[in-house]
């Protein structure tokens, strides 16, 4: 069976003859271009059109070159990127009016040097991905195959050792003998809350009642967060393989993949995936011979953040709205239609075939005792490097965001970072070298939440930070549970007046007492772990919230405790303020100190971006001095 030919394996040895057969068809001397157009992040930077001219610059010059279309690579800062094998130099940036100069290089054996990634430090190009500072310091188990394969072809995965996991747990190992594998691994969910999933399993498995259902969770919805959408559209054959493993051990025939509807692509690769693995006999009945039967659908979720919670996505499944339910018993014991349901998500599962394939003490070895394994992270903020990062658990934070990141856009300074979403919480500078797992994040208030991870500058108010996250989750919030609903209803309304500068002194008390109810009686880990941006925040950065209350913020950020005024001492009257205000807030002449009047003024910032001698102040609170009209510039003399 070649490519393009797929039959039914009825054996693992039948797999790993289409594999050697795979791979001897595969020159890896023979010319290759990959191009990262299965990603909605590639798509949207313009790798199709590279993609579509590569062909034609190939076919036009009569090379022997193929295109391997494959999902996102992580590095989004640079996107679209090419990597042209075999020597494996790596461009990025590229545009499709770049291609024939591109692939002219190919030709003649010369790097097109503007088109590779250049160090801001050093300012040395740099050729092959595995030496960017960006790529260095990660370690790529999930996400290896990313940037290679084409994940719209099962022949892809299949040559990279695709399912040899799967035929190792069917034929010489039993359900039992996978659980206790994953046990001892010390495998964590990487949803959120970090449960053991062996013990997940292994209480579904003996838990009363048929049939047993197994779940991906793809529902994704925290701000900045996007690893699960990334791996799902880069390499979902990974992640239906853990699932039918996982199936296998559990007593399983029957799964759902949950999959939110903002992700069509995701949607559209997992099912291309589900079509070729049943086609091949690797889903379905008698899967490769050994008797085992595992079916798959894909249930599309309608995009409300609430439904990532495990009760009410599988409310959901069930037909009904996705809101979450007491969980008097476990899901794992009553979940879908009352019968055992385990629920992990996109990651948890692509980790699964890793471990089978390699064995517990292998996967020990990587990451911490307590949190074994790596974490893939959305890295996103005010740092210079954005992107998917996979590290080995136990990493520190300053590595991730200095050396992985690039540090601080612009210059600033540091000046905390958010992790898990809106269920986690900020942390300060101070706490730059802990050690990021499981149980390290939560002792500082926050959490690993699903791998979202927002830097923030010195530019940054965190009253506000904490207001746009209750403000994000009081409009996600389903308002089942009175907690949840009117406690972050009242959270909303104080910090958005501590913002206006309308705050009071007995403000800070009730957030706290709000949050204790909270965090004590919601109904699900929306509203227990809603309150941890505000706490955090208050723990960390209680001086500004002090300051709000004196009409003040200190990261000027906050419209209605800011002012904009001109240095008259740094304005040159060069009139570009004057021409970009929208409001005509502000007076002037060409080589007159302008002026701007407050009244008129609605705070867009427009001026302070504009302006080219950084003669624009922002000012808090928002006391500007008396306007002064008719004084000349003084000329800036440059140096």
């Amino acid at each position: 069976m070649g490519e393009g030919m797929r039959e039914r394996l009825r054996g693992p040895e039948e797999l790993e003859r289409w594999r050697e057969r795979l791979r001897r068809e595969r020159d890896p001397s023979a010319l290759l271009f990959t191009v990262n157009v299965r990603s909605a992040c590639g798509l949207a930077a313009g790798s199709e059109e590279v993609a579509k001219r590569l062909e034609e610059e190939v076919e036009g010059r009569g090379l022997a070159g193929r295109i391997v279309r494959t999902g996102c690579n992580g590095f989004c800062e640079k996107e679209p990127v090419v990597t042209v094998y075999p020597d494996e130099t790596f461009y990025v940036g590229v545009r499709s009016e770049d291609v024939p100069e591109l692939v002219e290089g190919v030709e003649k054996g010369k790097v097109v040097d503007r088109l590779l990634y250049q160090d801001p430090v050093t300012g040395q190009r740099i050729r092959k991905a595995s030496d960017l500072p960006f790529y260095r310091h990660q370690q790529k188990l999930l996400l290896s195959l990313n940037g290679r394969i084409d994940p719209t072809r099962i022949e892809d995965y299949i040559a990279e050792g695709g399912y040899r996991a799967l035929a190792k747990a069917l034929f010489e190992l039993t359900p039992e003998q996978v659980l206790e594998e994953v046990k001892r691994s010390g495998l964590r969910g990487r949803g959120g809350g970090g449960f053991p999933t062996g013990r997940k399993w292994e209480t579904t498995r003996k838990a009363p009642g048929e049939p047993k259902y197994v779940i991906v969770n793809c529902d994704e919805g925290d701000p900045g967060a996007f690893m699960d959408r990334s791996l799902m559209e880069g390499n979902p054959h990974s992640v239906l393989e853990g699932l039918i493993i996982g199936a296998y051990a559990i007593g399983s025939h029957q799964g759902f993949i949950y999959v939110r509807e903002e992700y069509p692509l995701a949607v559209e690769n997992i099912g291309i995936a589900i079509e070729q693995a049943r086609e091949c006999g690797l889903l379905g009945e008698d899967i490769l011979g050994s008797g085992f039967d595992f079916e798959v659908e894909v249930h599309r979720g309608a995009g409300a953040f609430v439904s990532g919670e495990s009760s009410a996505l599988m409310t959901a499944i069930e037909g009904r709205v996705g809101e979450p339910r007491p969980k008097y018993i476990h899901t794992a014991v009553k979940g879908i239609h009352d019968k055992p349901s385990c629920l992990n998500n996109v990651e948890t599962w692509a980790n699964v075939p890793l471990i089978i394939l390699n064995g517990a003490e292998w996967f020990r070895k990587i990451g911490t005792e307590g949190s074994p394994g790596t974490k893939i992270f959305s890295l996103v903020g005010k740092v210079n490097n954005t992107g998917l990062v996979e590290v080995p658990m136990g990493i520190t934070l300053r590595k991730i965001i200095f050396e992985i990141g690039g540090g601080i856009k612009g210059g600033k300074r540091f000046k905390a970072v958010q992790t898990g979403g809106p269920s986690g919480g900020v942390i300060p500078e101070q706490y730059l070298d802990t050690p990021v797992d499981f149980d390290e994040l939560t002792k500082l208030g926050s959490m690993m939440g699903s791998g979202g991870m927002i830097v923030m500058d010195e530019d940054t108010c965190m009253v506000d930070v904490a207001r746009f996250f209750i403000h994000f989750l009081l409009e996600e919030s389903c308002g089942k549970c009175i907690p949840c609903r009117e406690g972050l209803r009242v959270l909303d309304r104080i910090l958005t007046d501590l913002c206006l500068g309308k705050g009071k002194e007995e403000d800070l008390k009730t957030i706290e007492e709000i949050c204790e109810a909270m965090a004590e009686a919601s109904l699900c880990a929306l509203g227990t772990t809603a309150v941890n941006p505000v706490l955090t925040t208050m723990r960390y950065f209680g001086e500004e919230y002090e300051a709000h209350l004196k009409g003040r913020c200190p990261a000027k950020v906050c419209k209605a405790l800011t002012a904009y005024f001109i240095n008259p001492d740094k304005c040159q009257g060069c009139l570009v303020c004057f021409k970009n205000c929208p409001t005509g807030a502000i007076q002037g002449e060409r080589e007159m100190v302008h002026v701007i009047e407050q009244e008129k003024c609605i705070k867009c910032g427009i001026c302070y971006a504009v302006c080219p001698f950084g003669a624009v102040e922002k000012l808090s609170p928002p006391v500007a001095p008396p306007a002064t009209y008719g004084i000349k510039a003084k000329k800036e003399v440059r140096k």
